[in-house]
């Protein structure tokens, strides 16, 4: 029996739309679905590829236990029981900071993080640690401090724009909006619109670019005040929207008069005349900006993306059409955690709030295992992420992992980081579970999908939420259900809802302990403890959404939560839930003045030294590295950590150490040789590509690879290169300026 189904990707967060041929219960062809709303029948080679992510060798099919040196099969209750038991004991010895939850991070999957977060704050613990620590601590929090939550991501509104300017950023690679490569194509080839690309090297996107700035690598928090400078020594800054939108410009205006902006263009070696021009051009039309990890990663992390605003916020693009707005969301990624708050937790180690949305930065969970503190990490829960090849520092890693007393991995296969868990737990894929992602990359409209199973897994296997589930019944954390509402589980869903809120109504403090509630109601009914959970969060959605999903056609009322649920069900190519309200654009911002708050304080001294003299001295490269390693390039043929078979690039040199061809003259070196690179963290072996692509002194990476598979290990991890210590000061990795060398291996 053959039957075409709809699906989603879940090799990037743009989970752009697929169909999937399934033939005889299993997985044979893919192509794009042409019916996606948002995808529209665009795939990149990941999701054509996706099957060599479906069917890898070495699939988990039974719990295991850590027994000597090697595993032995225990059954699902041993499992479950003895885990829980090690939570318990751990932290009733040494307290709830001695546990962490490690996921929330898949690319494919969010509704394992309502549970385990459920799990993790049940047990008294705010230790989340997830991707989004690893990469967005510093713009999420300076979103926080300016737009009022850290969720507030404000996207570019690349549709209505004139100009998009990307910094850091390689769209026609790494995507991360919905079509990059044609909407990147069409706004370049519109004769009455603009793409520019900030970038050190000639990227596949620079090059379809209409205006490439070649900064230097690590000085774009040097340009982004200098052209701040320009702007109000011009007198080009948009005063209206300054007097109507934003809080505190005076206090920070001071910072940028009497700037040097020769001198600091020639530090980022660029043109003069070109950068005045591209300011002009900024408070002329209407532009959007979107920076990615060459920002993120790069050197001076959080004041990167605080100037980067500054200067949307002179030129009036935060909150308008055409420029960067904050989109409707059918649930924010994360919360909003304000270490000001001292309710919020830090580190005990390293002194870190969870800046990304209440998630911790990853880079500094190895310190806060091998740290002698009595409150240190002793348990770690590891789920929908591969530590020793996602997160920065891999030796680091695995003595920290060898000294827990307690690491429990759940993942399809025996990843690099299950090999030293204690117990590792086989869960259902994404192509066999209920799930979803909340990526809010649209605007106005919402979008979402709800993945439907497409196969069946293995026997044994389950969902990651129904295993939080049964470690939390293990706990004892989930309340007796009355069977009133068990029964009325098996039948209608607004009379299973209204007799859910009657025993709500008589045991508040239930209400925590919902979305395991669920689980072990309609969530044992429909075999998906995620499906359950999609319905109570549609159920119980806040005002905001509702008020959106009116725009999209769906008509108040108390079954309109339920109305929404179904019409995602009926729809598994997804559909438009919400539509944001285009009237009033600013209204998620959510700051005390109601406006743009610019005035970071913690943040001042840093951004009022930034000067070229200061700059060019802490640029000066150490003589044992005289290199600088772009550790992370994105390409077509890596997809973070989530293809565990090498088979997907056959034939392809997917991982090599890639130079501009004068620096490989220079160092007597050739195309195609094995080459060492080695950093301060360790030393790789892998093969030289020469590209006019890169910049002279820099070395580019690509992240994802280094898997050890049937015993071989493909390509470089890069994270073997990587220090955690060689970080922002809110746990940013610097991932974009690694100083280092090549030699003849």
């Amino acid at each position: 029996m053959k039957d075409w189904r709809k699906t989603g990707c879940i090799l990037c967060a743009q989970n752009c739309g697929l169909e999937i041929l399934i033939e005889n219960g299993r997985m044979v062809k893919v192509r794009p679905d042409r019916d996606n709303p948002r995808s529209k029948g665009y795939a990149c080679r990941k999701g054509m590829k996706i099957l060599n992510y479906q069917y890898p060798k070495g699939r988990l099919t039974s719990p295991l236990k850590r027994v000597g040196k090697g595993f032995e099969v225990v059954s699902w209750d041993q499992a479950t029981e003895e885990i829980a038991a090690g939570m318990r004991n751990a932290v009733d010895t040494h307290g709830p900071r001695c546990l962490a939850y490690m996921g929330a991070s898949s690319q494919g999957g969010h509704f394992e993080a309502a549970f385990g977060l459920s799990l993790l704050r049940s047990l008294g613990s705010q230790y989340l640690y997830s991707s989004a620590g690893q990469e967005f601590s510093g713009a999420w929090w300076v979103f926080g401090r300016m737009l009022g939550k850290q969720y507030n991501i404000a996207i570019p509104d690349e549709h209505e724009t004139e100009m998009l300017v990307g910094w850091g950023w390689n769209g026609m690679q790494s995507h991360q909006m919905p079509q990059a490569p044609r909407v990147l194509t069409g706004i370049a080839e519109n004769p009455d619109k603009l793409l520019v690309i900030i970038d050190p090297r000639k990227s596949e996107t620079a090059r379809l670019a209409n205006i490439h700035l070649a900064i230097s690598p690590g000085t774009d928090a040097l340009l982004m005040k200098a052209m701040i400078a320009i702007i109000l020594e011009e007198g080009w800054e948009n005063t209206g929207y300054l007097e109507k939108h934003v809080e505190g410009f005076a206090k920070i205006r001071p910072w940028f008069a009497g700037m040097d902006i020769r001198a600091a263009l020639s530090v980022c070696k660029l043109d003069y005349r070109e950068v005045v021009e591209l300011c002009r051009l900024m408070t002329t039309m209407r532009w959007c900006v979107h920076p990615d990890l060459g920002i993120y990663m790069g050197r001076h992390s959080t004041l990167n993306s605080y100037l980067m605003n500054i200067l949307g916020v002179i030129c009036g693009i935060f909150g308008v059409r055409g420029g960067n707005l904050i989109p409707g969301m059918v649930m924010p990624l994360g919360f909003h955690a304000d270490e000001r708050n001292p309710k919020t937790w830090r580190t005990v180690a390293t002194n870190l709030p969870p800046a990304a949305a209440g998630s911790f930065p990853p880079a500094v969970l190895p310190e806060e295992i091998m740290h002698d503190h009595p409150e240190r990490l002793r348990a770690v829960y590891v789920n929908g992420c591969n530590p020793l090849r996602s997160y920065p520092d891999t030796s680091a890693y695995e003595k920290a992992f060898e000294k827990l007393d307690l690491l429990v991995v759940c993942d399809i296969v025996m990843s690099e980081t299950a090999r030293y868990a204690h117990y590792v737990l086989p869960c259902r894929n994404a192509y066999e579970s209920w799930d979803g992602t909340f990526f809010p990359w649209t605007y106005p409209g919402v979008y979402f999908q709800m993945r439907q199973p497409l196969v069946e897994p293995p026997e044994n296997c389950r969902e990651a939420s129904q295993i939080f589930t049964d470690i939390a019944d293990k706990l004892g954390l989930i309340p007796e259900i009355p069977e009133e509402v068990l029964q009325a589980s098996r039948g209608s869903r607004l009379h299973f809802g209204a007799k859910l809120m009657e025993w709500a109504a008589r045991e508040p403090e239930i209400r925590s302990k919902m979305t395991f509630i669920l689980a072990k109601t309609l969530g044992v009914a429909w075999n998906s403890a995620n499906k359950a959970a999609l319905w109570g969060m549609l159920m119980t959605a806040p005002g905001s959404f509702r008020e959106n999903a009116e725009r999209a056609g769906f008509k108040p009322g108390i079954d309109q939560g339920d109305r929404i649920f179904q019409a995602i069900i009926d729809a598994p190519q997804g559909l438009w839930v919400g539509e944001a309200d285009t009237d009033n654009p600013m209204a998620g911002i959510g700051t005390s003045s109601g406006k743009i708050e610019v005035y970071i304080p913690e943040l001042e001294e840093q951004a009022k030294a930034l000067n070229a003299v200061k700059e060019q001295e802490d640029l000066q490269l150490p003589d044992q590295f005289p290199l600088i390693l772009n550790a992370g390039r994105h390409m077509k043929y890596n997809a973070n950590t989530l293809m565990r078979n090498p088979a997907w690039n056959d034939g392809e040199k997917a991982c090599t150490v890639a130079m501009n061809p004068e620096d490989i003259r220079a160092l007597g070196l050739c195309d195609g040789q094995q080459v060492r690179i080695t950093t301060e963290a360790g030393s790789e072996v892998g093969e030289l590509e020469m590209s006019g692509d890169v910049r002279r002194g820099t070395v580019l990476l690509p992240h994802g690879f280094g898997l050890d598979y049937e015993g071989e290990v493909y390509g470089i991890n890069i994270n073997r290169l990587t220090k955690s210590s060689h970080r922002d000061p809110l746990g940013t990795p610097l991932h974009r300026f690694v100083p280092c060398r090549v030699e003849a291996a």
